[in-house]
């Protein structure tokens, strides 16, 4: 650890240079996909240098855990960085243009690939070597009680022989609090860049606890609600749905970096100590990750009863709908029944009632008895037949 941080800072670094827009626009060399997805604007109105001091959240020299220096420029902290054991300079940017980035990309001799990364954002979580630099892409997360949903956020850590710089694209976690615990610790800090980027680490998986707590209690209540009958409930399981599997993008890859860190533990000398808090980082990333994991399945498993239950419900209402149209039906059968019976005498008193001189049995003196026999069994036939199919 110590023959790590002693090296010097300009030692086997790839200075990152870009050409400048005109060259850009006429042709000269051809822009990277990554930075024409950058929604942000290029900010040439103004030198580098001052929109890089505006944008500078925090930075100091370090020697042996202690702060010797503080809140100067970019370029004040470089010079004063002598390169020796056990001092580090710690540069916090927040939100920084291109410009800011590329001049702190010159100062401390950054790959381009990796600034390249840091000016789009919008990265997964991964770490990676460029030569004695560390660059490490971190999604941090934040639970919103008023808007009951996860804010997630993105952190990009450049991590050096002696110097630390973070670019903060989010509010969370609070890198001022980081740099303050650190700094009430000497022993701690004084183990170099590894121990900020421990620190770091640490910050963004405990903050990983509320956002779990607040999906829980959001699970929970989406569970009454499904089993409470809510027609609004299939839109929240989808909405927490799509922030669980963004938030497993962010806690997933944790493993991964983690056992990156651990796998160089013994080629770049990590002080022993500083494995230990790493490993404790790491299992508190597993947990959080396997809860993470739990709650995908969870959701899955209430999207598949709710859709039951609402497969039931509406296997009901088409039961209770059928059982309504054969009470209807049976009730028009009945009605048409009686109809029909009451229809037959009426057509042939109908008939017989037209008075007109020339009809058959007009003048029989059995002619009425008759009719009104005739009636009878034409009413009494048609209700036997409607009774033998049920219509009655």
């Amino acid at each position: 650890m110590a023959d790590w941080r002693g090296r010097a800072v300009r030692a086997g670094k790839r200075p990152f240079t870009r050409p400048p827009a005109a060259a850009r626009v006429s042709g000269a060399k051809e822009e990277a996909p990554e930075h024409t997805m950058d929604p942000r604007a290029d900010e040439e109105q103004e030198p580098a240098s001052v929109s890089l001091q505006r944008t500078i959240v925090d930075a100091a020299l370090y020697r042996n855990g202690h702060r010797i220096d503080g809140h100067g420029s970019l370029a004040e902290i470089y010079r004063k960085l002598p390169g020796e054991p056990g001092t580090m300079a710690w540069i916090g940017l927040y939100r920084p243009a291109e410009g800011q980035l590329l001049a702190a990309a010159e100062q401390f001799g950054l790959h381009e690939l990796a600034v390249e990364d840091a000016i789009v954002a919008h990265q997964r979580p991964k770490l990676e070597r460029y030569g004695e630099t560390l660059f490490v892409v971190l999604r941090a997360a934040r639970y919103l009680d008023e808007a009951e949903e996860v804010d997630f956020g993105e952190i990009h850590l450049f991590i050096g022989p002696d110097f630390v710089l973070t670019v903060r694209h989010s509010q969370a976690p609070d890198l001022g609090a980081v740099r303050a615990r650190l700094e009430k610790d000497p022993e701690l800090l004084a183990l170099g860049p590894e121990a900020v980027l421990y620190a770091v680490l640490d910050a963004v998986v405990d903050g990983y606890a509320p956002v779990i707590a607040g999906l829980q209690n959001d699970i929970d209540e989406i569970e009454t609600e499904v089993f409470g009958g809510d027609p609004k409930v299939s839109r929240r399981i989808y909405e927490l749905s799509r922030e669980v599997i963004e938030f497993q993008r962010a806690a997933r890859p944790l493993l991964g970096i983690m056992r990156d860190l651990e796998a160089g533990f013994e080629k770049y000398g990590t002080d022993e100590e500083l494995q230990r808090y790493l490993r404790d980082v790491a299992d508190h990333a597993t947990t959080a990750a396997e809860r993470v994991d739990a709650f995908r399945q969870m959701l899955e498993n209430i999207l598949t009863v709710n859709a039951t239950l609402v497969s039931q419900a509406q296997n009901e209402e088409m039961k209770l709908m059928a059982e309504v149209g054969h009470a209807q039906n049976n009730e028009i059968k009945k009605i048409s029944s009686w109809a029909a019976i009451l229809f037959a005498p009426t057509l042939v008193g109908t008939v017989y009632g037209m008075n007109f001189d020339h009809m058959p049995e007009l003048h029989w003196i059995f002619g009425y008895p008759f009719a009104l026999a005739l009636m009878a069994v034409v009413c009494v036939s048609l209700y036997l037949v409607f009774k033998r199919r049920d219509w009655l």
